[in-house]
């Protein structure tokens, strides 16, 4: 992974002499290396990748068609950037102004005596597209949470808490060879199900709804997916729920598609619950954007204005969640195509009854 050239067109396409990349997520994708401290600096004919000795050596081997360079107390990023910007006559630089405090913010323009434009969307804008290789590190990502979800059915009873549940699904996502958990797994029961993210607790798995939302890294790359089991024989008001849900979900893949409203693929979900009674009850987005972060553009949600590219991977999870009652989610990965989409996910969606 390494788009340094796609960073350097979109420069010449916005109109920026250079670009000041700080964010870890932002540095993965530009470099390919992960490291929780660097800087990097583009500009039209270059790039230039700063970090400490921990990181150094390992940065090097690494990083190609960069320049890597070490900070030290005496040397630190300002001084080698700025540095860098007046030997290259660069009056003004893009940076993240999503990610970057205000503090930071200022000790940069403080240090760099550069004018600093925001250029949040340059970089997420880029990630939104992802690549034949990066697609396929997403699926190895996705394979990996799909195994170790399969391998925890038949360890699931109710004489496990939902804490073991999420612990033991945790354990089989690095047995199985994931870098770690891609966000806090949720692993809900009963009752509080009903809570799209609530946290486990010592309490034992009961009958009813058990919703599991997990995700693994793998390579930097993340997935996310959510299924909800019932424990013993759903009633029918359970079904009838589980299925508007699900229907609710094909409906917005249906519409999924490139140059498709993230705020229309939502409607057309919110429309299949609100049509079923339920409306009041589905509250959070359709779905969002997944790649090296768990959460990112593009939003297929009630309020997002993002049009979908092709190439962008996102989550379809529509929800119906009955306060003190119980919840159902389940949610997919869909890469996004000119004619529609590709669904990543190879669970079953009929309704798993431990």
């Amino acid at each position: 992974m390494n788009n340094i050239n796609r960073i350097k067109q979109a420069l010449s396409e916005q109109g920026l002499d250079a670009m000041l990349i700080t964010e870890p997520a932002n540095r993965l994708f530009a470099t390919g290396f992960q490291s929780s401290a660097g800087a990097l600096l583009v500009t039209k004919s270059g790039a230039w990748f700063y970090t400490d000795s921990r990181y150094i050596e390992a940065a090097k081997a690494v990083i190609k068609d960069v320049d890597v360079l070490q900070t030290t107390v005496e040397s630190p990023y300002t001084e080698q950037i700025k540095a860098l910007l007046t030997e290259h006559g660069i009056s003004s630089i893009g940076f993240e102004d999503s990610t970057l405090t205000y503090a930071e913010y200022l000790n940069w323009k403080r240090k760099l005596k550069v004018k600093m434009i925001r250029a949040k969307k340059l970089i997420s804008d880029l990630r939104m597209v992802k690549s034949a290789d990066d697609l396929n590190a997403m699926k190895k990502a996705q394979r990996v949470a799909e195994k170790s979800f399969n391998e925890l059915l038949p360890v699931i009873s109710t004489d496990m808490t939902e804490k073991d549940v999420a612990t033991e699904l945790l354990y089989k996502f690095l047995k199985n060879g994931a870098d770690d958990k891609s966000f806090d797994i949720i692993a809900l029961s009963g009752p509080k199900s009903s809570m799209p993210h609530g946290v486990p607790g010592n309490v034992k798995i009961g009958k009813g709804f058990l919703t599991i939302d997990f995700g693994v890294r793998c390579g930097g790359w993340c997935s996310d997916t959510t299924r909800t089991l019932c424990v013993g024989k759903p009633d029918d008001k359970m079904i009838n729920v589980y299925d508007t849900v699900l229907k609710a979900q094909l409906a917005g893949i249906k519409k999924v598609r490139a140059g498709a409203k993230g705020c229309d693929v939502y409607a057309e979900a919110m429309a299949v619950i609100e049509n079923a009674g339920y409306g009041e009850f589905f509250g959070h987005g359709f779905g969002h954007g997944i790649g090296l972060e768990v959460h990112e553009a593009p939003s297929a949600a009630e309020s997002s204005k993002d049009t979908l590219p092709a190439g962008a991977v996102i989550s379809a999870e529509p929800g119906i969640y009955l306060p003190g009652r119980y919840g159902v989610r389940i949610e997919d990965v869909l890469y996004v195509t000119e004619n529609g989409s590709e669904n990543l996910t190879n669970l079953t969606k009929k309704l798993i009854i431990l």
